[in-house]
């Protein structure tokens, strides 16, 4: 078997098309991701990411010159440190035959760059970027399409992680619902409270004030995330910047924030779930992609809400903002604006156990999936802790 580094065109190619050989004909609920959002993670020019870090990929080849693996490594020496024993590295994007030999080549590979490199774990499957996208190994719930940014892969894949010796650092819960059907009474209790207080107060974004919600949104963020393990404080450029992205397909609608005093202490972002219609296109954004994309967009084919993130300033929390926002929300989206029939609820930690009490008991959320972020320690005498569970706290990676 031959290790390459991705350093042209030719090789970058390859690393996406493997994928979908990879993946094609074998009766998946795989969708090919969008080819420009691979690429960019990769590109220095365009992801951020570079100018604090590095990041490599590779091939592998059997004795035919076929492509039987891919993986990347990278570094963010903002968080590699932070709430670590060791320094930690992390590797992402792997894709590989049902061969062990093989995955212990690509995780070999890896694990040499990094501890040249002075690492002394490797987290996986993780993403060069923040964690809301391509982050974890799927577990469970294979039966079900991936989200937009998220990632899937065969069933045998957690046994080759697992053989090599990565642990499981934290998992990753998807909730779903649907949207019609009662709240818990929970909720409105909750949001009573608050209701006739006028120092609070909830609304929906406008694309027409979207700079001054991406700051309210990073000053929520900051104060509920910063001090998560590998997690760093966003700019004003980055929530822009997210914000920007967003735009294209964002119904404002649905994205909902929650003020004190018009001071911003919550947020509860949801968008429609593109992979709905990003399956039509065959990973390209070229002009038939962006027609098709346009014309389902047109037919509001898409019925799936996909939550995002969810956020409570700590100083906030306990006193039923949660309960408030999500009230609003259920209001207006099982009123006059049913544009949806199914949400999602992503990337809920499992160091989380009151956010996950909120999806469960109050809105109703049923577990869909399960991703895994393993770390493997490279010096095996050391003792391997998990994620410490985060006490009383109601922020999640989600909503």
């Amino acid at each position: 078997m031959k290790i390459t580094e991705v350093k042209d065109n030719k090789t970058a190619k390859e690393f996406i098309n493997f994928a979908v050989r990879h993946y094609k004909g074998k009766g998946t609920a795989w969708i090919r991701p969008l080819d420009k959002d691979i690429e960019i993670i990769f590109d220095e020019k365009q992801n951020k990411y570079f100018r604090h870090g590095e990041g490599t990929r590779w091939l592998l080849s059997n004795e035919k010159g076929e492509t039987i693996g891919r993986v990347a490594a990278f570094i963010d020496r903002r968080s590699m440190n932070k709430d670590n024993d060791q320094p930690t590295g992390g590797i992402g994007f792997f894709e590989c035959i049902n061969d062990q030999e093989a995955a212990f080549k690509l995780f070999d590979t890896c694990k040499v760059w990094l501890a040249e490199r002075g690492m002394e774990a490797m987290d996986g499957p993780v993403n060069f970027g923040e964690r809301d996208q391509w982050w974890g190994c799927l577990v469970d719930g294979f039966e079900h399409e991936p989200n937009y940014s998220c990632n899937y892969n065969f069933d045998y894949y957690p046994a080759l992680f697992e053989a090599y010796g990565f642990k499981t650092y934290f998992k990753q819960y998807t909730f779903a619902r649907e949207i019609m059907g009662a709240l818990a009474p929970r909720i409105a209790e909750k949001a009573e409270k608050l209701m006739d207080d006028p120092r609070y107060s909830a609304r929906h974004l406008r694309k027409s004030e979207i700079k001054k919600y991406a700051e309210d949104f990073r000053d929520v963020y900051n104060k509920a995330w910063a001090n998560h393990s590998g997690v760093a404080k966003m700019t004003s450029l980055q929530a822009k910047a997210l914000m920007n992205k967003m735009k294209p397909i964002m119904d404002e609608k649905v994205l909902w924030f929650t003020y004190f005093e018009e001071s911003p202490i919550g947020f509860f972002i949801m968008l429609p779930e593109v992979n709905q219609i990003f399956k039509h296109v065959n990973g390209k954004l070229d002009l038939w992609g962006k027609l098709t994309f346009v014309w389902h967009k047109w037919r509001k084919t898409n019925k799936k809400l996909l939550g995002v993130i969810f956020g409570v300033d700590p100083a906030h929390q306990g006193k039923g903002v949660d309960g408030f926002m999500i009230e609003h929300f259920r209001r207006m989206i099982q009123g006059d604006y049913r544009a949806y029939d199914f949400l999602e609820m992503n990337w809920i930690g499992d160091f989380n156990p009151v956010m996950i009490n909120v999806v469960r008991n109050q809105v109703g959320g049923r577990l869909h999936k399960t991703h895994i972020t393993y770390r493997k320690l490279f010096d095996e005498t050391k003792t391997f802790e998990r994620m410490p569970i985060k006490k009383g706290r109601k922020n999640s990676e989600s909503a």
